[in-house]
């Protein structure tokens, strides 16, 4: 077997949806370290901008979008492959976190509105994506620690996040004739806006310091540094994992153990 490249992702063509969030730009910042050129999709034109600015250089591009609407999907795909040509890596990280509530009581609205983000906007970037992609490429999800478990009251995100998995599973043998890699991320608690948001409203639900609590279920104590989770998303990207395929990839400090 050759030797792996110095530079990871050298030349490699890289899509990040929900790409100015934190863990999108940390993993843009590392893929970009790495030789890859990326196209942040993000639903706001001022985030993208600002995250476009903050990486710098000729090798970033963005595109508006909102991943749940097939047409926004396609015109970002086509962005990408007609400044650079086909694509190497789609990470599919877009995400909202919905209600928290008794299932008798829960918001019909805000499930919707969570399965079309990141079910059908996984499902339409595989759809729309993966026919532009290059074989021997990288499809990459987020899912999230709690797509391999449960718990009340976050039923329409712990639902998507585990409908993600089906997803993956089912790509993952179709592309493998390709040898296009399919594979679902599942960070645990990440120090990020996103994040603290949910624990505002966890916090409220529980009756106690939500972030406190989950860094009590973690092993390591604490919560994952945006930039930690990217460095699994480079993993998975590259040649690194070369032979990881259908994986639920835990990044979770042991939360899961």
């Amino acid at each position: 077997m050759a030797p792996l490249s110095t530079t990871l992702m050298d030349g490699k063509i890289c899509i990040i949806t929900g790409g100015a969030g934190s863990l999108g730009l940390a993993s843009a910042k590392l893929l970009l370290a790495e030789g890859a050129r990326v196209m942040l999709v993000d639903l706001r034109e001022a985030d993208l901008v600002a995250a476009a600015a903050a990486l710098g250089g000729e090798k970033i591009a963005w595109c508006v979008a909102d991943v749940s609407q097939a047409a926004q999907v396609e015109a970002y795909v086509a962005k990408t492959v007609s400044l650079w040509g086909p694509i190497d890596v789609i990470f599919s990280n877009a995400g909202n976190h919905g209600a928290h509530g008794p299932i008798a009581s829960y918001p019909e609205e805000s499930f919707d509105s969570v399965m079309a983000v990141h079910v059908k906007g996984a499902f339409l970037a595989a759809k729309y994506g993966l026919p532009a992609m290059r074989d021997g490429g990288s499809f990459i999800i987020t899912s999230s620690v709690v797509g391999v478990r449960g718990m009340p009251g976050a039923y329409a995100y712990i639902t998507a996040k585990h409908a993600q998995v089906g997803l993956m599973r089912s790509l993952a043998k179709e592309m493998g004739r390709r040898r296009i890699r399919v594979n679902t991320l599942h960070p645990g608690p990440i120090d990020n806006e996103f994040q603290l948001d949910v624990e505002r409203t966890l916090s409220r639900v529980v009756g106690r310091d939500a972030t406190k609590m989950l860094d009590e279920m973690v092993p390591l104590g604490r919560h994952a540094q945006p930039d930690e989770v990217a460095r699994s998303v480079l993993y998975l990207a590259s040649d690194l994992g070369s032979f990881t395929n259908g994986t639920t990839l835990m990044v979770d400090g042991g939360m899961t153990a």
